[in-house]
């Protein structure tokens, strides 16, 4: 059963219900071993925590950063400010020097807690000019300090200043703490500008918990692991919901080794956007592909059955027959088992997946691999959740599920989707002139996305400000274009053109790899990618495959021309926001070229 309270408050109520049963598993920077935390012991050191930072200087409402990739000490900074009513800020262990500036200025940034080497080198580098930054606190006890540095403070030794630190205060603390405090500010990603610090309350988190308690069905015997930064709204807000349901957190500090992690530990639930789940469908496909013609055929026989079952019938809230339920209950355990437990999942419960657009085809098949892949949609802005599938409820493929309890949506002026509730933000940190354009004038919040409601459900058309319009004045979304192609093995991303052009084409990043051993195959000669990205019978073999799948698009929404590129696009060269989205005009700038040479007669 949910404990619902104050995020101040919830390691010592969770400390009272569980005790020593196992909150995390996690491995220490550079480790190789899983270790165990329990639930008192979680809650002592979040206590020790908000202690230092108490015997540091730490205000109430003061804002402090936090650049680090997912781990331990991350979470005990996280909750241990929010004993002591301070704001925490979380950066992407990616972040740029310039990002990191930016906001530590914006902010007004004092104490900066820091996770590996290359976090603290940005954060020294940086120090100097930011007026505001007085100490820096580092995770990792292996990291080498720069000479000269007399303001950075390991986090253990930072630990042992908060001794004698009085705990009356931070008691008074505790029993001061209320929903309208600010818990904290996330800066969002910055496709087309300056990011914006999102203000996140107390109040928000709390009405978050409650209402996706109703509908996403995750409690105490579950494990769930942590693939997307905890910066992230999205995992931030579920690892959050999951402490709130007595669930063990699994904290994966490298994404690289996701699928390593989940072999070793099984976690039962992963929060995840679609590139996860279309790298496994590729993958999927190509063991199909390449298996031996009975093997082959026992595996389209089951994913038949296994269709019938979770699509054709659960999906549409139909009981399946007796039959199929035998059938179902004796591939699910001989065929569809095995494939789950490659990936280390042998309890499967749920999967949420949101931050992009989730191809039908890949969300039939991971519900066809018999996972629970629960589609939503939500913002930074509105603390993740606006809508999902619900528990027992039936959901439609193509759909990112029912409103969550609380949230009003609007359909605005071209099909824009505006929400109102009490998740939803109250404006952005310091930007009294935005927030004037980002609400309505009866208080809706504007998401700049664009849907549909049917039966219950809401449906994503497009994102608005992305929406290009070609020289014959037709209408193209680019992310929708995208989706379709990336369910493909041979492309790992693609950036599709066509505002103001005659046509719709795209630059794409093939997985190199897997372009090699298709070259080996054919016997194509080449002696690196410029020769592969060139060859005409792999440009003629793509063509066909990107031709295949958009046939269900409209013929001036399809790709006409591409090229291959030879690199991928990254956040070193601003193409990438630290969330792996697209920036379009980066790319378009940087590619300018290229793409000029798509459109020559």
């Amino acid at each position: 059963m949910q404990t619902l309270c104050h995020l101040a408050r919830l390691p010592y109520e969770q400390a009272k219900k569980y005790g020593d049963r196992t909150v995390f598993e996690y491995k220490d920077f550079g480790g190789t071993v899983w270790k165990k935390v329990s639930w008192r012991d979680f809650a002592a050191n979040v206590r020790r925590v908000s202690l230092a930072m108490l015997a540091m200087g730490v205000k109430v409402q003061e804002n402090i950063g936090v650049f680090s990739q997912n781990s331990l000490p991350y979470i005990y900074t996280d909750f241990g400010a929010f004993g002591v009513r301070a704001v925490t800020i979380p950066f992407y262990a990616t972040s740029s020097e310039q990002q990191l500036q930016y906001v530590i200025n914006d902010a007004q940034i004092r104490f900066f807690f820091v996770g590996e080497q290359e976090q603290y080198d940005k954060a020294r580098r940086v120090q100097a000019l930011c007026p505001t930054l007085e100490r820096i606190v580092i995770y990792d006890q292996s990291v080498a300090l720069a000479e000269h540095d007399t303001t950075s403070v390991f986090f253990k030794d930072f630990i042992e200043e908060g001794k004698d630190e009085s705990e009356d205060k931070l008691n008074s603390l505790l029993s001061s703490i209320c929903g309208d405090d600010i818990a904290n500010i996330l800066y969002t990603s910055g496709t087309t500008g300056d990011s914006k610090g999102v203000v996140l309350t107390h109040g928000q988190y709390m009405a978050a918990f409650k209402a996706n308690d109703k509908c996403v069905p995750v409690g105490e015997d579950d494990r769930v692991i942590t693939f997307l930064p905890i910066t992230h709204i999205f995992e931030r807000g579920w690892d959050f919901l999951a402490l709130t349901e007595g669930a063990t957190i699994i904290i994966n500090t490298d994404p690289h080794e996701i699928q390593k992690s989940m072999r070793e530990t099984h976690p039962t639930c992963m929060s995840a956007v679609p590139r996860f789940w279309e790298k496994v469908y590729a993958g999927v496909q190509e063991k199909i592909d390449k298996a031996a013609g009975l093997q082959k055929k026992m595996f389209m026989e089951a994913m038949e059955i296994s269709r019938r079952y979770n699509i054709d019938c659960k999906a549409n809230g139909k009981k399946p027959g007796l039959a199929l339920s035998l059938k179902y209950k004796f591939i699910n355990k001989t065929v569809l088992s095995l494939v789950r437990k490659q990936f280390g999942l042998v309890s499967p419960n749920i999967f949420p997946t949101a931050g992009a657009v989730v191809s039908k085809e890949v969300e039939e098949f991971v519900h066809i691999l018999g996972l629970n892949m629960i589609v939503g949609y939500g913002l930074t802005e509105s603390l993740a959740t606006v809508s999902c599938d619900h528990r027992d409820e039936p959901f439609t493929i193509g759909s990112v599920g029912r409103p969550i309890d609380g949230i009003e949506i609007r359909i605005g002026e071209n099909s824009e989707i505006l929400l109102k509730g009490p998740t939803i933000t109250r404006g952005y940190y310091n930007r009294n002139a935005i927030n004037k354009e980002a609400f309505t004038e009866d208080g809706f919040f504007r998401t700049g996305d664009a849907g549909y409601m049917k039966d219950g459900e809401l449906y994503l058309t497009e994102r608005i400000k992305d929406l290009y319009k070609t020289s014959n004045g037709k209408y193209v979304a680019p992310q929708a274009v995208e989706s379709k192609l990336l369910v493909d093995k041979y492309i790992e991303q693609i950036a599709v053109i066509a505002d103001e052009r005659k046509f719709v084409s795209a630059l794409i990043v093939p997985a190199y790899t897997l372009l090699e051993e298709y070259a080996r195959e054919q016997g194509i000669a080449f002696k690196g990618r410029e020769d592969l990205c060139t060859n005409e019978k792999i440009i003629k073999m793509l063509t066909e495959r990107i031709n295949t799948l958009q046939q269900g698009l409209a013929g001036y929404e399809q790709v006409k021309r591409f090229t291959l590129l030879t690199e991928p696009f990254t956040m070193e060269n601003g193409e990438l926001t630290n969330t792996l989205k697209t920036r379009r005009p980066v790319i378009i700038k940087n590619y300018a070229e290229v793409i000029e040479k798509m459109y020559e007669e």
